[in-house]
């Protein structure tokens, strides 16, 4: 485990006894949420917001969140993913409340869920999918929050790096896995072993690519895989103004057969 993801995870423990004493708003009702790409159809778009990130550091913040996830609805986005955690990436789980207040998207909870607290925080702001990051869990701690998740309403994101880890995100019941291209460990990409691991995934299941996708081209070579959906983080979230490059992407995201 790198470093970095593990102050990240010493953080989240004493997070996580300060969320069991703050009294949480009741969720709004959640929304629905498919992310299966129909036949023939575009490749659907995850278009994040996070404003820093130990691999990227500072990243645009000259839009609100809340402006930011009206742009990414007009620009055509699927869904929206919100970056929670404070103080590795200058989210809150209030962005999520932002988000939901100017854009009628589903909204995903892109946190470091390792206690079901997280999950009462993330469907009391607002959030309609969570992720859970098979890398960061045992397996039984994996089953209980995908189950945990579940029974508050939200969608379990799974994401993994490689094949063991999709094995085990599949025993664990999940039914819309993340393929991330960036091992957590190391922080390199690897595209390569992304594509491997999107390809075994059975049919039955979600798959979305994450991490490294910032062109056009790239997009567009994802659309021709086996994937329903990609993540753009970074690349939106280097522009003060990511209308054009999002409907760029969109367009990208329609100009595969995708899967049969």
């Amino acid at each position: 485990m790198s470093a970095v993801l593990r102050d990240i995870l010493a953080q989240k423990a004493q997070e996580i006894a300060a969320l069991r004493q703050r009294p949480l708003p009741p969720g709004p009702p959640p929304r629905a949420v498919d992310l299966r790409r129909r036949p023939g159809g575009p490749l659907r778009l995850i278009a994040e917001i996070k404003r820093r990130s130990p691999s990227a550091g500072a990243l645009s913040t000259k839009l609100g969140v809340g402006e930011r996830a009206a742009a990414y609805e007009r620009a055509g986005a699927d869904l929206i993913s919100v970056l929670t955690d404070t103080r590795f990436f200058d989210g809150a789980f209030e962005h999520l409340s932002e988000a939901r207040a100017h854009s009628s998207l589903p909204l995903l909870c892109k946190e470091f869920v390792v206690d079901e607290v997280q999950l009462d925080a993330a469907r009391a702001f607002g959030a309609d999918l969570v992720l859970v990051i098979v890398r960061i869990v045992p397996p039984e701690r994996l089953s209980a929050l995908v189950r945990g998740a579940r029974d508050r309403g939200l969608t379990p994101f799974v994401e993994v790096v490689d094949e063991d880890e999709a094995r085990k995100a599949l025993d664990a019941g999940a039914t819309l896995v993340g393929v991330n291209a960036r091992d957590l460990d190391t922080m390199a990409m690897d595209p390569a072993r992304a594509a491997r691991t999107l390809a075994v995934l059975p049919d039955s299941v979600a798959r979305v690519h994450l991490s490294g996708l910032a062109t056009p081209d790239a997009v567009a070579a994802v659309a021709r895989g086996p994937s329903d959906g990609a993540l753009i983080g970074e690349a939106l979230m280097r522009q003060d103004d990511p209308e054009p490059l999002l409907r760029s992407l969109v367009r990208a995201a329609g100009s595969g057969s995708g899967p049969s």
